[in-house]
């Protein structure tokens, strides 16, 4: 893999309140995403694009998007965001009146093509709701839209896991009907990915034959309750985002997903001394 591949970091569930505000009375989401920002900001080679896959707002409010706009203001990369279960379509275009959607109404479903690869957002989001479901002409608009550039690779992303995780809590507001997604992607192979968000902790899995993954979030993470012994709770964990790298090749080319910490850490140290020699 010489090519220099795409890069498209994506970051989730960043929850900003108004300002001064903490979430639950304990995290500063603003104070996260400053420092996801400037992570993102001084990786290097310079990431293509920033999907931020929902929950970009808290409550939500006309001041939660406006505080959102004052951070975003210092990330120096162009992103695409969709809506998640805490944000308010129409907050949220307001806000982001200068981004195009496929409809002026309805799911912010939206389409972004960098050089060889396609990158379809979907809207998953249902008003008034903590679950997720695409809506009829959501699915209608993916399959035209899978079918429209058959030769491409994409990935898709959305804001609920169309699977079970085991967070119990989690699990009962992910996407339903997830096999009306599934008969889509089965029928149109250049997919990649699903990269989701909604349960602030990484995960991986297969859906549909594809990868499906959770993205890590840059401020608290669900807490990971597998035996189901304690009522919904969130952890202070190392943040973090997944940055999808996509290699150009034979057939769809190939996608590698990283985890990058969000931080200062020691490093980086060489393993070899001058005269190529293993350090010992």
């Amino acid at each position: 893999m010489t090519t220099r591949p795409i890069t498209i970091a994506q970051i989730s569930d960043l929850h900003i309140k108004a300002p001064g505000r903490l979430a639950y009375r304990r995290v500063d989401t603003a104070l996260a995403l400053a420092h996801c920002i400037a992570e993102l900001n001084r990786f290097a080679p310079k990431i293509d694009l920033v999907v931020i896959s929902g929950d970009l707002a808290d409550m939500p409010s006309a001041a939660e998007y406006e505080h959102l706009k004052s951070l975003l203001a210092e990330l120096k990369l162009p992103f695409a965001a969709i809506p998640g279960n805490h944000d308010s379509r129409e907050l949220m275009r307001a806000a982001f009146s200068e981004h195009s959607y496929a409809a002026a109404t309805g799911p912010m479903n939206r389409q972004v093509q960098l050089a060889g690869l396609d990158l379809i957002l979907l809207d998953s989001s249902v008003p008034g709701h903590p679950h997720g479901e695409l809506a009829a002409e959501s699915l209608d608009w993916l399959d035209a839209t899978l079918s429209a550039g058959a030769d491409r690779p994409a990935l898709l992303f959305l804001h609920h896991p169309p699977f079970a995780t085991g967070i119990w809590h989690m699990d009962r507001q992910n996407l339903r009907k997830a096999d009306d997604l599934a008969a889509i992607v089965t029928c149109h192979p250049r997919v990649q990915l699903i990269g989701c968000g909604h349960v602030h902790r990484a995960a991986l899995t297969r859906f549909a034959g594809v990868p499906c993954t959770i993205c890590p979030a840059p401020n608290h993470a669900v807490d990971l309750d597998l035996a189901a012994l304690r009522p919904p709770s969130f952890r202070i964990e190392p943040p973090a985002f997944h940055l999808h790298a996509w290699f150009p090749g034979p057939g769809y080319g190939t996608l590698v997903t990283h985890q990058i910490p969000i931080g200062d850490f020691d490093g980086p140290h060489p393993f070899f001394n001058e005269d190529g020699t293993l350090i010992d």
